[in-house]
């Protein structure tokens, strides 16, 4: 099992930054890739940064040079860096850690970033 916690939302005006962090306990040897998804009221949840075990980055094209995901290993924890933000990154974020092995998806409780204009 894995435990993901986030920390790091609140309430922001456009323009102004964030930093989310995850931090993982449990069997964090078994993960792989982790990420960070999105979700607004009414709409489907949504790819908003991976980091792979490699240190490898994708981004959503919405965010694409706005947003920056880390990694800390010593701290078994992953940062996203929101800088730019707009009132349409409003959501809940959620963090996720990818189990190869059995196939299993962790999810973190999520934190609200909301965005004022």
């Amino acid at each position: 099992q894995v435990q993901l916690v986030e920390s790091g939302g609140g309430l922001v005006q456009a323009g102004g930054s964030l930093r989310l962090s995850c931090a993982a306990s449990g069997n964090i040897f078994s993960i792989n890739d982790m990420g960070w998804y999105r979700q607004a009221p009414g709409k489907q949840r949504e790819l908003v940064a991976i980091i792979t075990s490699g240190g490898t980055t994708t981004y959503a094209d919405s965010v694409k040079g706005r947003f920056t995901i880390s990694k800390d290993n010593a701290k078994n924890t992953v940062y996203l860096q929101m800088n730019s933000l707009k009132p349409k990154d409003t959501a809940v974020y959620y963090c996720n850690a990818v189990q190869p092995s059995p196939p299993t998806d962790y999810w973190g409780q999520g934190t609200q970033v909301t965005v004022s204009s």
